[in-house]
């Protein structure tokens, strides 16, 4: 099994590479559902600071792979021959995907910051951060779990400050090339 995984900082563009990804019939599960769970099962509204928090938790509770470690049986039981993973925060997300998944690659989206605040903006997700100064803090965060040394780690990148359609077109054109590895 071929396991894909995606990272980048808020906004970069994962999930609408994993979006373009479906749509070439690729199975996608999405890390931040699992954190999306947990802060529904707790009783909590899905906003930024709780989601924050939650992943904060399981990661001081489980280790800075814990939501990876949940990932991997739902990986598994799709039993495809080709996965995504969107939304990995850090580095040892990808060390433990790699050691479950030796075809594991991983692709980083770089966008803009001033790109990624506008997305934002006009996303309107619960867990939207809408001004600079949160968006920074995210970042932070997200820095914090990691994040800097996953993008490094990267075996290919994808930049998304263009129109959708050249994304699109890159996105297809890599998913077509890591499809034909191995």
């Amino acid at each position: 099994m071929k396991v894909i995984g995606v990272v980048g900082l808020p906004a970069s563009g994962k999930g609408e590479f994993a979006r373009i990804v479906a749509a070439h019939g690729v199975p996608v599960v999405v890390m931040g559902d699992v954190i999306r769970n947990e802060v529904a099962a707790a009783g909590l509204p899905p906003t930024d600071a709780n989601m924050g928090a939650v992943a904060n938790r399981l990661r001081s509770l489980h280790g800075m792979d814990a939501i990876a470690k949940l990932c991997i049986p739902v990986i598994r039981q799709l039993n495809a021959p080709v996965v995504l993973v969107d939304g990995i925060r850090g580095d040892t997300e990808v060390r433990l995907f790699k050691q479950f998944f030796p075809e594991f690659r991983l692709v980083a989206i770089e966008t803009a910051f001033a790109n990624r605040l506008e997305r934002l903006q006009s996303r309107g997700r619960s867990d939207d951060t809408t001004t600079a100064a949160s968006l920074k803090a995210r970042d932070e965060r997200e820095l914090g779990w990691g994040l800097g040394e996953a993008i490094r780690l990267a075996d290919f990148r994808l930049n998304n400050d263009r129109d959708l359609a050249a994304f699109s077109d890159d996105v297809a054109a890599l998913i077509h090339k890591l499809e034909g590895e191995g």
